[in-house]
């Protein structure tokens, strides 16, 4: 990409696409084109197609997505499967049609089987059982992947796929009832705060380990990678360290300054043991996080202070 390249970044108010767009403006990218999701409603094939026939995007950025946590996607499953089969199918053909130059899909690292060998590395996909919390969103994400695989084999496109660990940052989502753990326990631990609560409940026994990546960073090794990797083959993007949900939640008290007790609540599902990635591949081709888990979370904690009132219900 050069500086006056024509970028479309779909899902830019979410928290990947937002962190995308910041990084492109501070990288001095002036021709970014983006739409809110009542501009353009990305599952509707007919519209997406005049939006790339009109704007003709030389770069597409794919982060729109219908993503949540263990219970949006328990209550929700055929809404993650048909609206993120749609999202992707329409926008990559689109991209295809109109001869974009290269697009960038951002996949997740739910993708791979429940209980594959950690870390997680991308030759393990399709090995085994995906997790049953979330296999309709995991399975939308291996037809994206599988799709633009197809497409640079059939029609030479040159459609990337990287799979981001679990993401934090400024426009997130955080309302309680469809957010995943590390937002949700953001606003637990501060409404408990100033609620002045006794304890703040937790879901599942705390002993699963997650591996959390700071927005800025995901975005930093998106605009990387589009600028210097053309490969078929997906790539893992995380900080390859993981840290349990109870030291998470120790760490989140720690940041709000709450001084209640925490209580886990091991009725609740636990979703997938362990997700850890394997960054061999990333770091081998010159990229590394450089924002810490500490660090991270408090940059989150204050931007939620500064947007208590609109997180929710989160803005699409």
């Amino acid at each position: 990409m050069n500086l006056e390249s024509k970028i479309y970044v779909a899902g830019h108010r979410g928290l990947v696409g937002s962190a995308i767009v910041r990084n492109l403006k501070k990288m001095g990218y002036r021709n970014l084109v983006h739409r809110t999701s009542k501009e353009l409603d990305l599952t509707q094939r007919n519209k997406v197609a005049l939006f790339f026939e009109e704007e003709k995007p030389e770069y597409v950025f794919l982060a729109a997505a219908k993503v949540g946590g263990i219970a949006a996607n328990n209550n929700y499953p055929a809404e993650f499967i048909r609206d993120n089969l749609l999202i992707q199918t329409n926008a990559i053909d689109a991209a295809y049609q109109n001869d974009v130059k290269k697009l960038l899909f951002l996949g997740s690292t739910c993708i791979y089987p429940k209980n594959t060998p950690q870390p997680m590395c991308e030759d393990s996909l399709l090995t085994g059982k995906l997790e049953p919390t979330n296999e309709p969103y995991a399975i939308a994400k291996i037809a994206g992947i599988k799709m633009c695989e197809a497409y640079n084999k059939q029609y030479g496109t040159n459609f990337i796929s990287i799979m981001p660990t679990n993401l934090y940052g400024p426009n997130d989502n955080f309302d309680l009832a469809n957010s995943h753990v590390l937002p949700a326990l953001i606003r637990k631990f501060h409404e408990a705060k100033v609620n002045e609560s006794p304890t703040v409940e937790v879901w599942g026994t705390g002993s699963p380990r997650r591996e959390f990546l700071y927005s800025d960073d995901l975005a930093e090794a998106a605009v990387y990678l589009m600028n210097t990797y053309n490969d078929n083959e997906i790539v893992n993007i995380g900080i390859g360290q993981d840290i349990s949900i109870h030291e998470l939640a120790e760490k989140i008290k720690k940041t709000v300054g709450y001084r209640g007790d925490i209580v886990f609540d091991p009725t609740k599902p636990d979703g997938t043991p362990r997700k850890l990635v394997d960054v061999t591949k990333l770091t081998q081709l010159g990229w590394k996080a450089s924002i810490s888990l500490d660090h991270g979370l408090q940059l989150t904690y204050e931007w939620f202070l500064k947007n208590y009132n609109l997180v929710s219900p989160h803005p699409n």
